[in-house]
């Protein structure tokens, strides 16, 4: 899975960059097939004042679903990090079961739909 990590604020360093992949590898192992683009982005938003201010934006665009798109912020970058990412993995997993409950239901309509189009028009080329 490859993942788009973009800094504001800091720079990315080799051993923060390695324990993000980590962790969404973990967190989103279960729906890699179903995400086309990762997107992280965090930031320090106060700058060196200090405070609740390390935010961590995870965005997962999906195959057949709206994207997911998880916000945290924390006082320390890996907390942030570690809620987003356990976060979008829920969110993500009850993504893909909706769409496995009603996949399912839709096809046999779209059966009957195509067989009644079929009937209508028997003449014209179908596929």
């Amino acid at each position: 899975m490859h993942i788009d990590i973009h800094t504001h604020g800091f720079t990315l360093t080799s051993g923060l960059r390695d324990y993000v992949e980590k962790r969404l590898a973990y967190a989103l192992s279960h729906g890699n097939d179903s995400i086309t683009r990762l997107t992280v982005r965090l930031s320090d938003i106060n700058g060196p004042r200090g405070g609740d201010d390390k935010r961590c934006l995870i965005e997962a665009r999906l195959k057949q679903a709206p994207a997911v798109v998880i916000e945290d912020v924390e006082a320390d970058l890996y907390v942030a990090i570690d809620r987003a990412a356990e976060r979008a993995g829920r969110t993500l997993a009850r993504r893909l079961a909706r769409g496995r409950e009603f996949a399912p239901a839709l096809a046999p309509v779209a059966q009957e739909a195509w067989a009644d189009e079929v009937q209508k028009h028997p003449d014209s080329p179908h596929p």
